[in-house]
């Protein structure tokens, strides 16, 4: 199986300030392959195993402030990849997972990231959704 690569869908106002990150659209995506899930978000990057994601749902429209750059739930751990407002795929996760703590002492049991195809996406890791 070929890698399928999904990229983030940015907001023409909040691009600017990502950029300020370096959070790009030529450094940002995410990548579905035979057996890996790979998140890219400018210098922050989640990997796992595709067997590791246990549920996919569309979520959005959110709040802009809420939304853009990368968040840490504090709720429950989830972590966030934002780059536009309208649409998002939730993913959850078997065993939390590594993103956001350059240490790794942080562990995610979900992620959210707004690409511009979340019902591929969903697809592609075997969890068919529908557009919110």
């Amino acid at each position: 199986m070929t890698a399928a690569r999904f990229p983030f869908a940015f907001d023409p106002g909040p691009e600017k300030l990502l950029r300020l990150l370096r959070v790009t659209p030529d450094r940002s995506w995410v990548e579905v392959g035979e057996r890996w899930l790979d998140v890219r978000y400018g210098p922050w990057s989640l990997r796992t195993a595709v067997t590791n994601v246990v549920g996919a749902e569309v979520t959005g429209p959110y709040s802009t402030p809420k939304v853009i750059g990368p968040h840490l739930s504090m709720a429950d751990r989830g972590v966030s990849f934002g780059t536009n407002s309208t649409e998002g795929l939730c993913l959850r996760f078997r065993t939390p997972v590594r993103a956001i703590d350059p240490l790794g002492l942080i562990r995610h049991p979900g992620c959210t990231v707004t690409v511009a195809d979340v019902v591929g996406l969903a697809d592609a890791l075997g969890h068919p959704t529908t557009a919110a």
